[in-house]
C-alpha cells in the first residue's frame, strides 16, 4: 500500500506561482511512476503532469512553459511548480503514483493505483 498526501495548494492571484508537495509513503518501492492531476469545477478529471522513474516527464498542452513537475527519490516527495496562474487552472489538484505505468499510457488515470485526497487551487482577482 501507498499513502499519498498533497499540500501546497491556497488562493492565488492570476499571474501568480503555487508549488504543490505530494509526499509518499509505505510500499514505494513498486512505483514507477508519479503524477498530478485536476479537477476544475464542473469538468472532468484531467492528467496534468507525470514523472516516470526514468524521469522522463509528460505535460498537457494548456500547461506547457509554466508548470514544473519534479521528484526527489530520497525525500520521497514529487512536486509541481506553477507559475503564471490563470483563472482556468482553478481546480482541486490530486497526487497520483502507479506500479505499472508505460509510457503509452501515462494519462490513463484508471492505470494509477494510489491517490491523494487532493489540494484546492483557486486562481482569482
Amino acid at each position: 500500500q501507498v499513502q499519498l498526501v498533497e499540500s501546497g495548494g491556497g488562493l492565488v492571484q492570476p499571474g501568480g506561482s503555487l508549488m504543490l508537495s505530494c509526499a509518499a509513503s509505505g510500499s514505494i518501492f513498486s512505483i514507477n511512476a508519479m503524477g498530478w492531476y485536476r479537477r476544475p469545477p464542473g469538468k472532468e478529471r484531467e492528467c496534468v503532469a507525470v514523472v516516470r522513474h526514468t524521469s522522463t516527464t509528460y505535460y498537457t498542452d494548456s500547461v506547457k512553459g509554466r508548470f514544473t513537475i519534479s521528484k526527489d527519490n530520497t525525500k520521497n516527495m514529487v512536486y509541481l511548480q506553477m507559475n503564471s496562474l490563470k483563472p482556468e487552472d482553478t481546480a482541486v489538484y490530486y497526487c497520483a503514483a502507479g506500479s505499472g505505468i508505460i509510457s503509452s499510457s501515462m494519462t490513463n488515470a484508471r492505470h494509477y493505483d494510489y491517490w491523494g485526497q487532493g489540494t484546492q487551487v483557486t486562481v482569482s482577482s
